[in-house]
């Protein structure tokens, strides 16, 4: 190749090649007679000028492949949600772990380091724009263009594949598996900001610094070369912007819209002359396609918390797997507050469930009064109602209070140790710190009321009746509490701390009220089974989750 051989190759062939195009000039100031001489002369001419712009297009070809230059693309920080969310009834994937992972990420809005990169071999630059000028000078411009934006599309698609970039069809996505489907976002969210703002500005510069001074060309083949890869990338977000709403979706579609929306700037100078104006296009309209499905698929949650009909009771009345879900979900939501705020904007409450309308009302003047804090209200009002409703498929009233008591604690310990709060407001949480706490009190009634009745002194009366009557209402307190306990040590408190508090109170009520009675009527030990160190011992067994067999402490 003439370019490898030396400066003084390159020099003696472009000498030639401006001799064969002066020559060119002067024969068409000629006045050309008819003779054939003449005729043979300019066809000759012509000849060799063809010949000439057909090496200097291999030898074009040849730089652009040989000093082509690739970079390691570094991992783009953006904030999202890296666990799928995912609910049915027998598990949560979202669990608490990875969503105190997720709410920690912080966003990025750039690439780091400098976005603009040699694609080529800086050295080899006034090459390329020599072989530019001498064609261009010959009229052979449109097979200049040709041949590079022909070379720069083949790197641009070894650089897709380098990035694990696929080519799918909106028909491939469409068909794809949710966890396919969300792997392949991840790496398109990744991909798009390397491409965008590195590639495709560093190719843009190189489109400048070879054919700037030739007007649009520039621009024009800059677009040739970065359509056919753009309009991929447009056509997988736009099937993701058309398919089917579902909430687990919904941090994906976030991600992507924080994605487009920090690289419109790039976009817009990269694609501001009128050869990529229906790029430019393209690219605002996919965003406002993911903004309204991203925004279709917030507040269609709501409406699948209230619709929910798999209405199975939880084992032992401990956290539903929808709690964890619904408080998961919109703890992980925060870190894209911004971007909800302001999809949410101009959205109206028109989603709300008229049985939570009222409480939202009530509950608006105490919180941030944001689009998002008012829909995040919303959800757990929603999340309430369909706590109540389960509730009342467990038979025993207690069980429905231990029930209520342990989601309603759960939402609260979401919602006041996250940045939650800020959108609930002090005054919810402590409404419902009094709920729960209202919700222990009634298991208390509704448990040991009964229980404790055995121990009441109304009716008793003296001397061998009231003996007796003492003895039987001892054995029937502690059949009733052997009752309870082989219930209730079933019964399942996840939180620790409030599975103490519950247990404290239980037993400050009942074993005071046990050694009352018999301090009081002098029981002898040998009609007491338990005593009061041994009722104290069996509380700390209750709502472990699992059935206990009772420790047997009766005094021989």
């Amino acid at each position: 190749m003439i370019w490898d051989a030396g400066p003084r190759e390159v020099s003696d062939y472009l000498g030639a090649v401006d001799e064969v195009q002066t020559l060119i000039e002067s024969l068409g100031s000629l006045s050309m007679s008819e003779n054939g001489e003449q005729k043979e002369l300019l066809y000759q001419v012509d000849n060799l000028l063809q010949v000439a712009m057909s090496r200097l297009e291999e030898e074009l070809i040849h730089i652009l492949v040989q000093h082509k230059q690739y970079f390691e693309p570094e991992y783009v920080s953006f904030h999202s949600c890296q666990e799928d969310v995912v609910y049915d009834e027998s598990m949560v994937s979202l669990e608490d772990e990875s969503v105190e992972e997720a709410s920690r990420r912080v966003s990025s809005g750039s690439v780091s380091g400098e976005n603009i990169i040699d694609l080529i071999d800086p050295r080899v630059i006034p090459d390329l724009k020599a072989i530019a000028n001498a064609m261009f000078a010959s009229n052979y411009d449109p097979e200049f263009c040709e041949a590079f934006i022909c070379a720069r599309k083949d790197a641009l698609n070894e650089y897709f594949i380098l990035l694990g970039l696929d080519i799918f069809s909106i028909e491939d996505v469409l068909r794809m598996k949710w966890s396919t489907l969300s792997s392949e976002i991840k790496k398109w969210n990744w991909a798009m900001k390397i491409i965008i703002r590195v590639y495709l500005a560093s190719e843009k510069q190189l489109c400048n610094k070879i054919l700037g001074g030739f007007g649009t060309v520039s621009s024009f083949c800059f677009v040739e070369i970065a359509r056919a890869s753009l309009l991929c990338l447009l056509n997988f977000g736009e099937a993701i912007a058309m398919g089917s709403i579902q909430p687990e979706k919904l941090f994906r579609l976030l991600d992507m819209y924080e994605v487009l929306d920090d690289l419109l700037i790039d976009i817009d100078c990269l694609l501001f002359e009128e050869a990529g104006s229906y790029i430019r296009i393209e690219f605002h309209e996919l965003l406002r396609k993911l903004g309204h499905s991203a925004r279709q698929t917030f507040l269609k949650l709501q409406n699948a918390i209230v619709s929910d009909t798999s209405m199975k009771p939880l084992p032992h009345g401990g956290i539903h797997p929808l709690t964890r879900y619904v408080m998961n979900y919109i703890k992980t939501l925060t870190i894209y507050d911004d971007t909800l705020n302001l999809l949410l904007e101009h959205q109206n409450m028109e989603y709300t469930n008229s049985v939570v309308e009222s409480e939202i009302e009530q509950e608006l003047s105490s919180i941030t009064f944001c689009p998002l804090a008012c829909h995040l209200c919303s959800i757990t009002s929603a999340l309430e109602c369909n706590l109540v409703k389960r509730s009342r498929l467990y038979k025993e009233d207690s069980l429905q209070h231990i029930f209520l008591m342990n989601n309603i604690h759960y939402m609260v310990q979401k919602i006041k140790n996250s940045d939650l709060s800020l959108f609930f407001g002090d005054e919810w949480i402590r409404k419902h710190n009094g709920k729960f706490q209202q919700h222990e009190t009634a298991y208390q009634r509704a448990t040991w009321c009964s229980v404790l009745s055995f121990l009441r002194d109304d009716g008793l009366v003296s001397n061998s009746v009231f003996k007796v009557t003492c003895k039987e209402r001892c054995r029937d307190f502690t059949a009733a509490f052997e009752e309870v306990y082989k219930i209730q040590t079933q019964w399942s408190i996840p939180d620790s701390q409030l599975k103490e508090d519950v247990l404290i109170s239980t037993s400050l009520k009942v074993i005071h009220a046990y050694r009352s009675f018999i301090g009081r009527h002098h029981i002898s030990d040998k009609h007491i089974k338990y005593t009061a160190d041994d009722l104290e011992k069996l509380l700390l067994d209750l709502f472990e989750g699992s059935r206990r067999s009772l420790r047997n402490s009766q005094r021989r």
